[in-house]
Parts: C-alpha cells; sequence; structure tokens
C-alpha cells in the first residue's frame, strides 16, 4: 500500500474506512492515546500490518490532560522504585532526542521546608541518586541551594520556614501534541489510524472487531490477526466485550490542573512543593501561563464511559490546589477568579489494595485473555516508547514474527533536527521570515514548540490569506494533515487555545469554522452545534461543580 495515498487528512476518512474494511491486518490497536500511538509506530516500523481505532479523538483522555511533563520520576525514589526511575529518565533522553521540538528542558526547583516530605541531606542523596539512574548529563545535574540561593531563583517562594532546595533538571511537553506526532509518525510508516470509530463488539475467535463510525453511524468490521487494547482508562471496558473482566483491574484516580495568567503568578521557574498531606504539586509557567496541579485522588463513579469522558474539576479540588499554592506562595494571594482554565483527567492505575491514589505503582502492565486480548494499563507518558516495545514484542513473538524495535532512533514528525543547536537557529530563522511576512514573531517559538518543521508548510501557505492569516494558515494545515473533525480537535487538542490561550478563540472562532464548513463540507446547523460545544467547553473551564476532591 502506498502511505502517501492516506495523509492526515479530514476529507479521506472514507478511503480510510474502506481500507479498514478490505484487508486483514497483523495487528488492530484499540486505543489512540500515547501508548496506542506508540505501538502503532513501533509494530509499523517492523514491517507489520497495523490499524489503530479510536473511540473519540486522538489524544483526548489521559493523553492530554497530564502534567505535561517528560519527568525523570524523582518522587518515585519515595516509593523505592528504583528500576522505574532508571527506565524512565533513560527514556526521557530518547524522546528529548527524537521530538526535540516538543521536549523543553525545563529546570525544577524543590524547596526543603521544615516538616516538608524532604530533608536537606535526604534530598541531596536522592538527587544524586535521581542523577546517576536517570543518567543525567553533567551540564543538567543537580545543584543545591541555601535559603538565600532559593530565594534568588525564585523570589515569590515562602522565606518562612525554608531551609533551602534542589534545583534540578526536567522536561515539559505537550502531551496533546506529541501523541498526534507519533501517530502522525506511524501512518507515514504505513499505519492506518482513525479516530471517531470505537470498537462495538471483539470476536477474537474469528479475527474480527466491529467498530462504529462515530460521525456517520455506520459499522464496519476490520479483520486482524491479534487486537491490542490500548485504551487508557477504558481498558476494562474494552475487556468486559468479551465477558466478565478477571484477575487485576484498573483504579482511577483524578489529576486536576488550574491555569492562572502569569502576569498573576509570574515564576520563573518551575517549582515542586510540598502540600500540607504529605503530597507534591508542580507550578510551571509556560508562555503567558503558569499552570498547577495535580490532585491524586480516588475516583470511584459509575464507571460508564461517559463519566471516564468527563471526570470534571469540583470546588473542594479548586481550594485544595490554591491553598497549597498560596502556602508555598504567600504574596500571589491566588483565588477562584484569577482561573481561565482548568483540567481534569484519570489516571488508568493497576489496583492494589490498601494502597492509597499515591502509594499506587506508576508501572505498566499487560494482561493477556484467553481469547488472546491483550491489554495494556499503567505507566507514564515519559515511558510510553518502552511500554509500547514490550507489547510489540509480545505480539511479534505470538505471530513468529522475529523483527527488533526500531523507535529508539525514530525522529518523530517535525523534530527531524539534525542536532538541538539547529532547533534554536530554526526559531531565529522562522522569527525573521514572520517578521519579513508582516506576523507577529514573538509566535515564533510557541508555533515551533506545537508543529516544529512543519511551521515552513504554515508559514509559506499563510502569504495566501488576508485577514488574520496565521490563524486561517494553522486551520488550513490543520485539515489537511492533522485529521481533524470538529472545532473542539482544532481549539483543545491541536493548538491548545482552550486551555492557555481562550481569549484567543472568539476572536477566531468564526473564521475558524467557516473554513471547517468549506472543508468538511458542513451545513449551518452542524457550524451551530460546533460553536454551541466550543461555547459550552468555554464555560466548562472555570465552572467548578460540587463535590469532594
Amino acid at each position: 500500500m502506498d502511505s502517501s495515498k492516506y495523509i492526515f487528512s479530514g476529507d479521506r476518512r472514507s478511503l480510510l474506512v474502506n481500507e479498514l474494511e478490505s484487508r486483514k491486518f497483523d495487528l488492530v490497536v484499540i486505543g489512540g492515546g500515547i501508548t496506542g500511538a506508540g505501538i502503532a509506530l513501533d509494530a509499523a516500523t517492523r514491517g507489520m500490518s497495523v490499524a489503530l481505532v479510536e473511540k473519540s479523538d486522538f489524544a483526548s483522555g489521559t493523553s492530554s490532560r497530564s502534567t505535561k511533563l517528560i519527568h525523570g520520576g524523582l518522587r518515585y525514589l519515595k516509593n523505592f522504585e528504583f528500576k522505574l526511575v532508571k527506565t524512565v529518565g533513560k527514556e526521557r533522553s530518547i524522546v528529548y532526542r527524537n521530538a526535540p521540538h516538543l521536549v523543553i528542558p525545563e529546570k525544577m526547583l524543590l524547596p526543603i521546608t521544615e516538616n516538608g516530605s524532604y530533608g536537606k541531606f535526604g534530598l541531596k542523596y536522592g538527587l544524586k541518586l535521581y542523577d546517576r539512574l536517570a543518567k543525567v548529563s553533567a551540564s543538567e545535574k543537580r545543584i543545591m541551594l541555601n535559603p538565600n540561593e532559593t530565594i534568588a531563583k525564585e523570589p515569590l517562594i515562602n522565606k518562612e520556614g525554608l531551609k533551602g532546595s534542589g534545583y534540578y533538571s526536567e522536561y515539559r511537553t505537550d502531551d496533546a501534541r506529541l501523541t498526534l506526532e507519533v501517530m502522525k509518525t506511524a501512518a507515514s510508516k504505513g499505519a492506518l489510524c482513525l479516530n471517531y470509530a470505537s470498537c462495538q463488539e471483539l470476536d477474537i475467535a474469528n479475527d474480527q472487531i466491529t467498530c462504529t463510525d462515530e460521525l456517520t453511524g455506520e459499522s464496519f468490521l476490520v479483520n486482524t490477526k491479534l487486537v491490542v487494547n490500548a485504551a487508557g482508562p477504558w481498558v476494562d471496558l474494552v475487556r468486559e466485550k468479551e465477558g466478565n473482566v478477571t484477575g487485576k483491574r484498573l483504579h482511577h484516580t483524578k489529576g486536576v490542573h488550574l491555569v492562572v495568567p502569569k502576569s498573576k503568578f509570574p515564576i520563573e521557574n518551575s517549582v515542586y512543593f510540598d502540600t500540607d498531606d504529605g503530597r507534591m504539586i508542580f507550578a510551571i509557567p509556560r508562555f503567558k501561563s503558569t499552570y498547577i496541579g495535580t490532585t491524586d485522588t480516588n475516583y470511584e463513579k459509575d464507571g460508564s464511559e461517559k463519566s471516564l469522558t468527563e471526570p470534571g474539576v469540583t470546588k473542594a479540588d479548586v481550594t485544595y490546589l490554591l491553598t497549597n499554592c498560596n502556602k508555598m506562595f504567600p504574596t500571589v494571594n491566588l483565588q477562584q477568579s484569577d482561573i481561565t482554565s482548568s483540567w481534569s483527567g484519570l489516571r488508568p492505575l493497576i489496583h492494589e489494595d490498601g494502597k492509597s491514589p499515591s502509594e499506587l505503582s506508576r508501572k505498566d502492565e499487560i494482561f493477556v485473555s484467553e481469547s488472546g486480548l491483550i491489554s495494556i494499563a499503567g505507566g507514564k507518558l515519559t515511558g510510553y516508547r518502552l511500554m509500547a516495545k514490550k507489547v510489540v514484542d509480545l505480539v511479534c513473538e505470538t505471530l513468529e514474527i522475529q523483527q527488533e524495535c526500531r523507535t529508539e532512533s525514530v525522529a518523530i514528525v517535525g523534530g527531524d533536527f539534525e542536532h538541538l543547536d539547529k532547533l534554536d537557529q530554526y526559531i531565529r530563522s522562522l522569527r525573521a521570515r514572520m517578521n519579513g511576512y508582516g506576523l507577529d514573531g514573538d509566535e515564533t517559538e510557541s508555533l515551533v514548540r506545537t508543529f516544529g518543521k512543519q511551521c515552513d508548510l504554515i508559514i509559506d501557505k499563510s502569504r495566501k490569506f488576508e485577514a488574520d492569516r496565521l490563524i486561517q494558515a494553522v486551520a488550513w494545515f490543520c485539515l489537511r494533515y492533522e485529521q481533524v473533525n470538529t472545532l473542539a480537535d482544532f481549539y483543545v487538542r491541536r493548538t491548545g487555545y482552550l486551555y492557555f490561550y481562550p481569549e484567543r478563540i472568539e476572536k477566531t472562532i468564526d473564521l475558524v469554522a467557516a473554513m471547517f464548513a468549506e472543508f468538511l463540507n458542513w451545513d449551518k446547523n452542524r457550524v451551530e452545534q460546533e460553536k454551541k460545544e466550543i461555547d459550552q467547553l468555554l464555560v466548562s473551564i472555570t465552572n467548578f461543580a460540587d463535590g469532594e476532591a
């Protein structure tokens, strides 16, 4: 098959569905989050025929609702998970190398306070062990700071009870963009990936799954030798399609993040700090915003698909985060009215009797049913590639395919820079081009940190538009190269505007909706429905329900 025939374009959907129906695949992956995307890429690069179906948009679950860090797992040392720290440390460097535009070095400050989780000597040797296990480069090794040095780094930190800090390296990312670019890379290697395609029935014995196109309501069959269930929080719901779930099961915990203007909370470094109940919270600057999170609470709703899709943010969640943040940064005095957006997501962890949410292991596990359905759950964003490798190794063993993993050196779409210095050069050259075209050069870094080298296409196309040229060029690109089917796909997961630039949506929605309508053949009713959904999302990000944290 000529994979170039199926660029990631919204108007090629019927072709993709026809192709899915007409072939028998080595592997079908259920779930379009980072784990599913990684599995599709790994299997495709080993020469397998691969399909992936996702019931909603790519990265619409946990993979767009994390703390957005590619981190080495310092907190896992508290649970003595040394092997996990070593593993994610190695994987962090691989992701950074393969997608440097999406993985940004970020210094992290960890204050040492009276009665805090970390003492001075414990943190010093913990960070030393962390550097060693994660194989941190010499230039990024931790340093210990005294109280005055800590305040010099971050003047907003509470001076009372401060004993110093550790200053170490982490990496920030855009989780939804990373997932999408891994998916596009898999597609470029021949995988057929389709969003808004839900798995309705599993017939493993007859090598078939029945799917529904959620945009048309039509059903179609996909023939496959093996099925991998990488549905994140929905893993057990997929397992239930074969019957009762036996053995280990998922334990959902909820994580909430709040976004405030950086002008209101102007920290320069990311800070990882103690809470009153012994947990830890991140405060992370991102362009013109600062976001705070995360909570870690049991989520025990009815387990239905809807409850797993929208776990929601409660007033108690907000109070918890703001109270602890104001204690660490007392002069900031954040109020609920300062919040510009929020998000909540679920961690699909493996249940362990008697353990609190924070004590549950973040390790991934593979379950194989009697029929042969392979399911994977747990794990972290940072370790997605290694999780995929373990699954595809098992697939190869089952299908008697002798191919080794190749993804350690596969550049992710948009990130094919010869070395890291080239990325900085690219940002500078693109800024000059944007200024030359009359575009806002201040947007350059955020644009590159979203699309990487694909900015060339976007900037060149911008010259063909008249008003609001950049947003039109971005919409043009996403429609043709990123399988967007709704305005929410565009504003939430392709650009991140809902969370970090919600004010831009009202200014651009009429123009963007018109472009979508023309390209995807929407009628007036569909346009109004799409705009209404965006209005509801804009309300939801600052509308907090009553309830426990």
